[in-house]
């Protein structure tokens, strides 16, 4: 059936007729007598939903939850200034100035609350209008399904049913390799099989400004600290830092509402301050390249102290042995430090190991020391990223724009290393600039050309 509907149908019937018929051949022509299907009706539906979609979205709904939180700021400073002004009262006589910031304090708050008040307002209006356009969608439909006689529409749907199911089936071949052969390590998880998501997928504070960063949660935090979540841009030539940002929460993270800024030193870049993204939190302190020498800095956020250890000295820094692909390479990724559910590893290449992949333990204590070493045949310009799971080190390599490849496995328990894992992750932004795993959510916290992402591991015992 074409898309009017309309069709003329020649049948030829061979017929026993009378004398009066011509032959024994008779042409009938059938004329299809249904109206032309109402495509304008459609259209119409789908230009609504495409409106509505692009009306409600989660980026507005986002907007009294900050209206609120900064409200809520508001409030907790003036309660502040009025405590102070009450203990500088003397007989009566308050100070000009502090009456005057609480009158700032009074005129903000109100504001803040006729933009509340606003933005609820405005979407108390979306709200019906929206069920109103759903109300005449659905008659419309109800209307445009009587037109549906041959089940065409009903077949339809259920081919882009079937559509779906197998390109899900063959995403799933694409992305996930059979079990490896390896040991999976001392935590007892098994092997990772899969990479799905992305699960968070959010823009920072600082916007597309700086591509180079990193972020996460401490994998072994203090107590009343196990929710925080820290952020470091390379804020200088995408390459240094000299401050860590820490949130409460992810949604006070993805909102960028009341951080606290650790600086590490006052000017950047300069000695001890960050060289790279690759960086992690563990133990309320910030493993990092050390700025312009082959060491690992240890930075304790409380006591605001660097402590550092050397590796040996012909390990590649200051874009000797840097992540790449053919197409580029991640400026001043000689080092990446990785987390697992042991501690913290130093992952870099060495001139007598050929340029190849080198993984030092890292002992946290103050001063940190490298603790036992095991070397690789990965040549460390051929990826892109590293992290460990279970004392496994897996690498990753640039497929395409939307594609990274997790290919590589290397065991440390058994020594034993292979290169044909096929586990495909989906990327939201073409270059990966930092990649860690957190044991104790088993996400992988990824910094994505300026984007933060997070995805879920699956693993299989075998």
């Amino acid at each position: 059936m074409s898309q009017s509907n309309v069709f003329i149908l020649l049948v030829c019937i061979p017929l026993i007729l009378s004398q009066s018929v011509r032959g024994k051949d008779c042409v009938c022509d059938l004329q299809y007598s249904d109206p032309d299907f109402p495509e304008n009706k459609l259209d119409n539906v789908e230009l609504t939903a495409s409106q509505c979609t692009g009306n409600i979205t989660s980026e507005k709904m986002t907007e009294i939850d900050r209206l609120v939180l900064g409200l809520q700021h508001r409030i907790w400073q003036l309660v502040d200034n009025v405590s102070m002004l009450e203990k500088e009262d003397n007989g009566n006589l308050y100070a000009a100035v502090s009456l005057r910031i609480i009158e700032l304090e009074l005129a903000e708050i109100q504001d803040l609350l006729d933009k509340l008040n606003k933005t609820t307002n405005n979407y108390k209006q979306l709200g019906v209008e929206t069920a109103a356009e759903l109300q005449v969608m659905e008659e419309t439909m109800e209307e445009l399904e009587k037109f549906d006689h041959t089940q065409v529409m009903v077949k339809q749907r259920e081919n882009q049913r079937i559509r779906r199911d197998l390109e899900r089936c063959k995403n799933v071949l694409n992305s996930t390799s059979p079990p490896p052969t390896l040991s999976p390590g001392h935590c007892g998880l098994g092997h990772l099989v899969n990479v799905s998501g992305p699960k968070t997928y959010s823009l920072t504070v600082y916007g597309t400004s700086y591509t180079f960063g990193a972020w996460g949660r401490d994998a072994n935090p203090a107590p009343g600290d196990e929710n925080k979540y820290w952020l470091v841009v390379l804020s200088s030539s995408n390459v240094f830092g000299n401050f860590i940002r820490q949130y409460s929460s992810l949604s006070t993270f993805i909102l960028g509402i009341v951080p606290t800024d650790t600086y590490i030193s006052s000017s950047n870049p300069t000695t001890n301050t960050i060289q790279g993204p690759n960086m992690i939190m563990y133990g309320n302190a910030l493993y990092y390249n050390c700025y312009n020498i082959y060491s690992v800095c240890q930075f304790n956020l409380t006591t605001k102290t660097v402590s550092t250890v050397a590796l040996p000295n012909d390990a590649g820094f200051n874009n000797k042995f840097p992540f790449g692909h053919l197409g580029t390479t991640y400026s001043y990724t000689d080092m990446d430090f990785v987390t697992d559910e042991s501690g913290v590893y130093v992952i870099y290449a060495t001139t007598s190991n050929f340029g190849n992949v080198v993984i030092s333990k890292v002992e946290t204590s103050n001063p940190p020391v490298l603790g036992q070493t095991w070397s690789t045949s990965l040549h460390k310009k051929t990826v892109t990223n590293t992290f460990m799971v279970c004392g496994v080190l897996y690498a990753t390599r640039y497929l395409d724009q939307v594609t990274e490849e997790i290919f590589y496995a290397y065991d440390t328990k058994t020594n034993k290393e292979r290169y044909d894992l096929r586990i495909k992750i989906k990327k939201m932004q073409a270059n990966i600039k930092f990649m860690n795993y957190d044991p104790r959510d088993h996400l992988l916290y990824v910094f994505n050309d300026a984007y933060i992402v997070t995805y879920e591991t699956k693993f299989e015992r075998v």
